[in-house]
């Protein structure tokens, strides 16, 4: 493992645990899709399907993690999500939300974790 896919693997937990401490369930990680792409957690919060895209950085590179989420991967995480829903059993009542956890990692104290609701 590279660091980089570490790096992307420590936010991922991070971002499942902030999910669960915030009441949802964290249903799947790194769900794939054959050539369509992945998404990085996907949860329920009540009754809702939520696709969640984790986006971590070390403090200063590459800019802000939750700027990362363009319109076009807002698109493409919309189409894994009906696919995750036609796979999975249709549609959940509550509908589905697609959320942003931006991780910044500073050179020295804890993580800041920053969670967006229906980012798209």
């Amino acid at each position: 493992m590279n660091a980089r896919s570490a790096l992307g693997r420590y936010g991922e937990q991070l971002a499942a645990r902030r999910l669960a401490e915030g009441g949802m369930t964290v249903l799947a990680r790194n769900w794939r899709c054959g050539r369509t792409g992945e998404i990085d957690i996907v949860a329920r919060d009540g009754d809702a399907l939520v696709v969640c895209e984790v986006k971590t950085r070390r403090a200063g590179a590459f800019g802000r993690p939750m700027a990362a989420v363009t319109p076009q991967k807002a698109e493409r995480l919309r189409s894994l999500a009906e696919r995750w829903i036609q796979t999975h059993g249709g549609a959940p009542p509550g509908g589905v939300r697609i959320d942003l956890v931006g991780i910044v990692l500073p050179r020295r104290g804890a993580p800041v974790v920053e969670h967006a609701r229906g980012v798209s």
